[in-house]
């Protein structure tokens, strides 16, 4: 295994709840294999409170987290990314900045838990079900045998985790 961590950046339009679930909990998760970051192509400025909300009911630590541009990944004193995923259908659509290195890139759209409606009930339980999803193709991606797996094997299954529900 390689000694510094594979850096991944999770891309949303407003990283406010998405992205920022799937940075945490890969971060929880990955234990130093990947270091995680999220940002957006036309941000929000805020991070979701309910994203915060179920973030920290779960034990995730929320501190330093903001909603960001992802301009900030594409300067060049910005971290090297290994893979670049987007987590929502407009973001995947979008032009995307030229990331230094090649990064691996692939999609794992899910349904946005702060565009729901509603009771403040009815957005914990969007949230909690995003959250999930996320949480499930982020283990089978830190599972994979990233160091053994050619690039063309590695893309079809990070292909294939977007597809996990």
């Amino acid at each position: 295994m390689r000694e510094q961590p594979y850096n991944v950046l999770f891309l949303c339009t407003g990283n406010s709840a998405r992205s920022i679930l799937a940075e945490v909990q890969l971060n929880a998760i990955a234990q130093g294999k990947f270091k995680a970051f999220s940002a957006g192509s036309h941000p929000n400025g805020t991070v979701n409170p309910f994203a915060i909300e179920f973030l920290n009911a779960n034990g995730f630590s929320t501190e330093g987290l903001r909603s960001k541009s992802w301009d900030e990944f594409s300067s060049p004193d910005a971290p090297v990314m290994d893979y670049v995923i987007t987590v929502c259908d407009q973001a995947a659509g979008e032009q995307c900045p030229y990331w230094p290195g090649h990064p691996m890139s692939a999609h794992w759209g899910v349904d946005d838990p702060a565009a729901v409606t509603g009771s403040d009930e009815e957005k914990r339980l969007a949230f909690r079900k995003t959250a999930a999803v996320m949480r499930k193709r982020i283990e089978l991606f830190n599972s994979l045998p990233t160091p053994s797996l050619d690039r063309l094997s590695l893309k079809a299954k990070m292909d294939e985790i977007g597809k996990v529900m």
